[in-house]
């Protein structure tokens, strides 16, 4: 590879006249905007730092940056459950969330697979409907938090996020009329209050 020299000052004075009287190839090249030049700007004169330009927060060494936002899109299941609309009767609806009404049946799921206890589930909440029960617990504990191996949040308690989102669906959606978490007493956040429809 050659080793690239200095031009003589007779020799610049050429290049900068040769450079002066070329014209662009191409009609594209006349539109682009100049470059900015990338030079630092000078040190004030006052030997303060010069400030960060504008819509940037400044940022001390040591301070302190301020907390990510979330990106869990969906809210969490409590919250989505608490922001339900109340379809049933709003005072009946304030005595169960406030664990005065007592359950007049129950299933416990602990310890099931999901494809045992979609089945039981189905078997409790029709039963319990055609018998004429209007508040009924189901117990789901609140699972176990697993390893959390990426970025992507990882939801633990299997059947507590899948039985209401069951209830919901047929062949049960017709019967259930209001889904809500449990009262510390009957369980809390492990267990949910499924309060069904009149029978036809």
């Amino acid at each position: 590879m050659a080793r690239r020299r200095t031009l003589r000052p007779e020799e610049q004075e050429l290049w900068q006249a040769v450079a002066r009287t070329a014209k662009p190839m191409h009609a594209a090249v006349q539109h682009r905007k100049p470059v900015a030049d990338a030079t630092p700007p000078a040190p004030r004169a006052d030997g303060l730092p010069t400030p960060p330009p504008p819509g940037l927060n400044r940022f001390r060494v040591g301070e302190r940056a301020e907390k990510a936002p979330k990106l869990d899109v969906l809210p969490p299941l409590a919250e989505r459950l608490a922001t339900a609309p109340v379809l049933m009767d709003r005072k009946h609806h304030d005595r169960m969330l406030r664990g005065k009404l007592a359950p007049e049946a129950r299933l416990d799921l602990h310890g099931m697979t999901v494809a045992e206890a979609h089945p039981e589930l189905i078997r409790f909440i029709l039963n319990g409907w055609s018998g004429g029960l209007r508040l009924v617990l189901v117990i789901t504990g609140k699972g176990k938090p697993g390893p959390d191996f990426g970025p992507i949040p990882q939801r633990y308690g299997v059947l507590k996020h899948q039985v209401p989102q069951w209830l919901h669906m047929p062949p049960l959606g017709p019967c259930v009329l209001q889904v809500t978490e449990a009262h510390l007493k009957h369980g809390g956040s492990g267990a949910y209050y499924v309060y069904l429809r009149r029978p036809r």
